[in-house]
Parts: C-alpha cells; structure tokens; sequence
C-alpha cells in the first residue's frame, strides 16, 4: 500500500484559481481539501454605500455569471423596496437571466469540459480520434462551431439589456430597455440560428426530443439509436470510464427555484423537502475569516489570513446543518424530474449525471425562451420605478448556471450596514466545517483514481470568482 500527498493546480479553464490537495492510497483519493487562494471583498467593498450601487458593484465579481449577480441583487433591492415589476419586466429579465446560463452550459461543455478527454492518456480510447477532430484546444471542429453559435446567441443580451456583461438593464422594478414589436421578431430569429446550431452539432436531434428524455433507459436507447451529436459522444466517453459512478457527492441537493418551471425545494436522501432560507449558516472554522458560524443575514467577513488550520477563503454554508449540493442536477433532482431522479439513485450526483443534465436544461431552456418571447407585448411598461427605506432588510435568490445564488442586504440611515453572497460554488467547493464534515466537492472526491481528479472538480463547472467575493 503506498500514500501520498499531492496539492493539484492551479487549474487550467477554470474562472478564478483553484488547488486541490489530495491524499491518496495507491493511487485513490481518500481525502481531499479545497481551496480557493484568493480573496477578493465584494462584501466589504459593499458596505457603507447607497443601496443602489448594489446593482454596479455586486455584477463585478464575475464576468461570467455577472447576469446572475445582477439578478440576486435586483431581487434583494425588490424585497427591500416592496416592489413588484410588470409582467414585461419579469418576462424580460428571466431571458437575458437564462440566456447567460444556457451560454454557460454551452461554454463549459465546449471549452471546459471535453478538452480533457483529448489528452494523451486517453489516446488508444476507441472515441478519441472523435473526440480530439471536435474538441481539441484551439482547433476543435465542434467547438469552434459552438463557440460561434454562442457568441451570436449572445446578441441576445444587447437588444434585452443593451450589453453584456455588466448590464444595468436589470432592475428591482423590472427591466429599463423597452422591446418594440421589431425587436421581438429579431429576439426569436436569434433564437432560431441558436437552436439550428444547437440541433445539428450539440444534439444530432430536436430540442423537444433531448428535453423529453424521461428516464435512464429512455437516455440510453437515444444515444444508441444511431444519431449523430456531441452529447451522444460524451455519453459513449462516461460509458467507457465509468463517469455514472465517478464522483459522487453528497445525496442532498438545493435549489431555489428558477423561471416557474422548476421549483424551489430541497432533496436529501430522495427525500423532498421545503427550502428555508433562514436555515442556512455559513461556518468559518477552517476558512482565513474569523467570526463564529452565522446566518448570511447577521454575517460578517473578516479576514484572518495567519488563522491556524485554515486553508481556503471559501465559507462552508450549511443547511440546517448538512451539506448540500447545487447546480442543474439539483436543480432537477427537487423538481422530482424523473431523468435525474433514476440517474441519481439513492445516491449522489456523479460526473455523468451532472453533465447530462446541464445539457438536457439547455435544451429545455431555449424553447421556454421562445415562448417567453413570444408572451412579451410591445408598448406595455418594462419597469416600475423604486425607492428604498432607510432602514430594512432584502434577499434575493437566483438559480445561476452552476447553483443557487443568494444575496443578503441590511441597510441603516439609508445606507447598506452589511452585505452578504453565498455563490453556487461557495456551496460545492466548500471546505470542512466546525464538525469536520468535508464540502461537497471534498466528498465527491473521495474514491476517485488521481488521474481522473480534473473530470470530478470540472462537473461541478467551478466559478472560483464567485466564492471568494
């Protein structure tokens, strides 16, 4: 039997830094610790401001998901304010909103993602002429495809919210960029292409047929039914390595619900619950901030970087005490989707699990898009206009691409006393609580052969950027 100890990273596509150090025998992981080196203090930076900077500031913290950090702060502001938008408004906002997470699944399937599988170790793999001619850095047939795709999908975003990313289109009341009826018809040409490209590259097949898929024998009789498409090609790579088994997470998942058509719960041992949000502590026990464990909304983030046995900047959010596990899996797992519920199992989410079902919600998202497109009506209002008590409280919830958001806001004397974020991969990536118990990642981590550590921390789609705020 032979251990060891190897500190893996910095990590290569990966927003922000990352390094994972792993214990392993013969060659196993049997332990494994997150961390996120670098701190940034979107928090602190917040405090002592105009409520409404919230909306300038707090979308800087990532350029990648900056939609979404616009969103959870326009949400909280709307608590705050009591403000309801119009239905333009609402309409509005969930399509600029899905159209940066339905850009993120395609980005980190494309560029972050299937890259991995064009390495050298895997070279005698009978699928990986297929995978390096698609996917290879730099010159990948489908990915430059893709890429393209989504770089037009993306003009989306200027005629909703005139650009992206750092639009302050997004606002408590609604949306402040007016879509007139030409501007409708060019939102549902867009996509149109988006959905073309989608269909003969990614999936070899209809949207509505991938979105159908309604169990893991339906899932597999599609991919062997002889189609072409990538997400076919990805599913003959996990039946290969194994990918259903590798990296299994906690079998607890969380989500806050997202556009109406997933709801908002909590799924622990296939056990359905409500979500409370006042039920989740952030622990700093092994993390370069002091303070005891505490809600987002009375927490505080002090660093502490000579703070013996800590090892990361990330907090360890709880809920009610448990870890849980956010993303589009989740996302599918509460909703009682019966896809993900069969891949899952009793069990955690694995690598395959969290890829297919990114894919699937992409394929889900764009006709709702459409639809959503289509409810919008020229001339009626985009925006109710806002003001903000002096003193009070906001949260604001969102479903980002890679899990659920929350921001946190106090004010006092009109000014914001103390500002709170808890990201995606602030749930997936975080480190040991004051119990001991390993983050989500930390968990999924355990039992996987080293050399195929990048596949596990890549499922999880880490935005580092955000964990650190």
């Amino acid at each position: 039997m032979t251990a060891a100890r190897r500190i893996l990273g910095p990590f290569g596509r990966v927003e922000g830094d990352l390094e994972v150090a792993v214990e392993t025998v013969d060659g196993v992981v049997c332990s494994a610790r997150v961390t996120a080196p670098l701190f940034r203090g979107f928090e602190t930076i917040l405090a002592g401001r105009d409520p409404s900077d919230a909306l300038v500031i707090a979308p800087r913290i990532c350029g990648i998901c900056s939609v979404a950090q616009s969103t959870a702060a326009a949400r909280a502001l709307r608590h705050l304010g009591g403000v309801e938008p119009p239905p333009n408004g609402q309409l509005a906002a969930d399509l600029v909103l899905a159209a940066e997470n339905a850009a993120d699944h395609l980005t980190h399937f494309a560029l972050f993602f299937m890259p991995d599988f064009t390495r050298a170790a895997y070279a005698e793999r009978p699928w990986f002429a297929a995978v390096a001619r698609r996917y290879a850095a730099g010159h990948g047939e489908s990915a430059r495809i893709l890429v393209a795709a989504r770089a037009r999908f993306l003009h989306l975003m200027g005629v909703l919210a005139g650009k992206w990313p750092h639009s302050l289109a997004l606002q408590p009341g609604g949306t402040t960029r007016a879509i007139d009826g030409g501007e409708r018809i060019r939102l549902l040409g867009i996509l149109a292409e988006f959905r073309q490209g989608l269909e003969a590259v990614l999936f070899g097949d209809r949207l509505e047929t991938v979105a159908g898929l309604d169990s893991p024998t339906a899932l597999a009789a599609w991919a062997g039914s002889g189609g072409g498409g990538d997400m076919r090609l990805f599913l003959t790579i996990a039946e290969d390595l194994g990918l259903g088994e590798l990296g299994r997470g906690p079998a607890a998942f969380l989500s806050a619900g997202a556009f109406g058509l997933w709801r908002s719960g909590t799924a622990i041992g296939g056990v359905p619950a409500p979500f409370d949000p006042a039920a989740i502590v952030e622990d700093n026990a092994h993390a370069w901030l002091s303070g005891p464990p505490a809600p987002p909304a009375s927490g505080l983030t002090r660093p502490d970087a000579d703070k013996p046995d800590a090892y990361t900047w990330c907090k360890a959010p709880r809920l009610d005490g448990r870890v849980m596990e956010v993303g589009a899996l989740a996302r599918h797992v509460v909703d009682r989707d019966p896809l993900a519920l069969g891949l899952v199992g009793a069990g955690g989410g694995s690598v395959r699990d969290r890829v297919v079902l990114r894919l699937v919600e992409l394929a889900r998202l764009i006709p709702a898009m459409e639809g959503w497109v289509r409810a919008l009506t020229p001339g009626a209002p985009f925006c109710t206009e806002s003001a903000f008590p002096l003193q009070g409280t906001g949260i604001g919830l969102v479903e980002a691409a890679r899990g659920t958001l929350g921001h946190w806001l106090g004010t006092v004397a009109g000014r914001i006393a103390r500002y709170q974020i808890v990201a995606p991969t602030t749930w997936n990536f975080s480190p040991r609580d004051e119990a001991g118990i390993p983050g989500a990642l930390e968990q999924a981590l355990v039992g996987t052969p080293v050399d195929r550590v990048e596949h596990v921390v890549r499922s999880f789609d880490p935005c580092m950027a955000c964990t650190v705020h």
